[in-house]
């Protein structure tokens, strides 16, 4: 049985890595995806682990499949992939650093000038990361808020706090484990712009989700 088990998963991802093949724009020469490489590769590994070993070691080295499956890059190649394609036109700005992704909300998206109550119809577009962040367990989110320098710098850090704790619970209510939730409020003090123009403080009032993967 361990022995067909090694087989099945072996065939298994030679078959994943040449049905995950695309077509090069630019040269015309088919290709296979950075993604479907490492899924291969990961399910591999992951399908010899259960076939060669029977112990609580094995089943925790099994949890971690979910990333070791893609790879931690190509893992993220994925969601931030369903996530461009779920925030298009909602003003949500997905960015790439690394293995790391960052979705910006914009506060005047977000919620009313001075208010810390999400908007009710950016409810679809949080629904929408929600729906995404879901299927993507093996990461640890991290929720700022952020204000421009107007005003007291007390009022700012409250607001800024409150407005990343609404959109925390936003998404811990519509499924997402908290555990996997960190809320902070940072004030003025991350600006991205001047707070000279009143363009540069639009841009500064808003909220953050930082998404990494963990490595198990």
């Amino acid at each position: 049985m361990k022995q067909l088990a090694k087989t099945s998963s072996l065939a298994a991802a030679m078959l994943l890595t040449a049905a995950c093949t695309t077509i090069n724009p630019y040269t015309g020469e088919q290709q296979t995806s950075r993604a479907a490489t490492y899924g291969a590769i990961g399910g591999v590994v992951c399908g010899l682990i259960g076939a060669t070993e029977n112990s609580q070691h094995a089943r925790n080295a099994a949890l971690g499949c979910g990333a070791i499956g893609a790879g931690v890059g190509a893992y993220m190649d994925v969601q931030e992939a369903e996530l461009r394609q779920e925030l298009q036109g909602t003003g949500v700005q997905v960015q790439r650093n690394g293995d790391q992704l960052e979705l910006i909300m914009p506060g005047n998206v977000t919620f009313n000038t001075n208010e810390y109550s999400i908007r009710q119809n950016f409810y679809p577009v949080l629904d929408s990361v929600a729906q995404v962040l879901y299927k993507f367990t093996d990461t640890r989110l991290t929720v700022t808020g952020h204000t421009d320098s107007t005003g007291a710098r007390d009022y700012n850090y409250n607001l800024s706090n409150r407005r990343a704790t609404s959109v925390a619970n936003y998404l811990a209510g519509a499924g997402i484990d908290q555990s996997r939730l960190i809320t902070q409020g940072v004030g003025p003090d991350q600006p991205i712009a001047s707070n000279d123009t009143e363009q540069g403080r639009a841009m500064n009032r808003r909220v953050e989700l930082q998404i990494v993967a963990v490595q198990r």
